[in-house]
């Protein structure tokens, strides 16, 4: 059974900063890309960013780039996001999911989703 499942949602001040945990199984953690989405309410959901898991190739999303670093443990089968100079604008339920990119374009491949994580950013 494949499982994602995010950690490390929470609470914080604009400017401060929050690290996500998605901790993956139930296939081959190297095949496969694995990123974040985020849906705040009344918006669509975003792609944040995406990464191969096999040679580190990265996507980020022009909202987020200088300030969150996507990397993984491979040892841990796990992905983390983290978080800087967080905005209130930042604020929204973030998804750990397989993933791939086109250009600008974020996608979800092989519909792989964890169950979300909050994160709150107060100004």
């Amino acid at each position: 059974e494949v499982q994602l499942v995010e950690s490390g949602g929470g609470l914080v001040q604009a400017g401060g900063s929050l690290r996500l945990s998605c901790a993956a199984s139930g296939f081959t953690f190297v095949d496969y890309a694995i990123g974040w989405f985020r849906q705040a309410p009344g918006k669509e959901r975003e792609g944040v960013s995406c990464l191969t898991i096999s040679d580190g190739d990265t996507y980020y999303a022009d909202s987020v780039k200088g300030r969150f670093t996507i990397s993984s443990d491979n040892a841990k089968n796990t992905v983390y996001l983290q978080m800087n100079s967080l905005k209130p604008e930042d604020t929204a339920v973030y998804y750990c999911a397989s993933c791939s990119w086109y250009g600008k374009e974020m996608l979800n491949y092989y519909d792989y989703w964890g169950q979300g994580t909050q994160v709150t950013v107060s100004s």
